[in-house]
């Protein structure tokens, strides 16, 4: 296999989105009470509205940090571990029940599509007390690869 070149490309907001929705992995970043990160591996989607979107329980520390200080980034990452990824930087809502029901039907269609049963569906996030972190993307940098440097790399090898 041959090696492949790092790169970085730039994208306009409809091309982040592109890149962003069908992926739905990614790493959260909140800030903690002393102002270290919180990093939060979670499941994630892009709502209607170009927002992202994960679902989650009141008492967890991301949902904490984020009614504290709604400032946060997220890494949205590739299946692959050397795929592409992209970091944007916003703020995060976080929608309470009862709202929350409905928002999270919106997350799962977004992620998984139809649920055989909605109201077996809604339930159940009621039961839970599910919220829902909306993070509004503010900025993002590139999309980017890993990879050596083109440098390193002879041109028949650059990918």
């Amino acid at each position: 296999m041959s090696p492949t070149a790092a790169r970085d490309v730039s994208v306009d907001r409809v091309g982040l989105l592109d890149f962003v929705r069908p992926r739905h992995r990614g790493i959260l970043v909140t800030t903690r009470r002393d102002g270290a990160p919180q990093l939060s591996p979670v499941t994630m989607g892009v709502d209607t509205a170009g927002d992202i979107v994960v679902s989650t329980y009141p008492e967890r520390a991301k949902t904490r940090n984020a009614r504290r200080d709604p400032r946060a980034s997220m890494c949205v990452l590739s299946d692959e571990f050397n795929g592409e990824w992209v970091q944007v930087d916003g703020t995060i809502t976080v929608v309470d029940q009862p709202a929350a029901v409905e928002e999270l039907v919106e997350y799962f269609r977004c992620i998984s599509g139809e649920h055989p049963d909605w109201d077996e569906y809604r339930e159940a996030m009621r039961r839970q007390e599910k919220v829902l972190l909306r993070l509004r993307i503010d900025r993002w940098g590139p999309i980017s690869r890993g990879g050596f440097p083109a440098r390193l790399l002879a041109p028949a090898d650059e990918g």
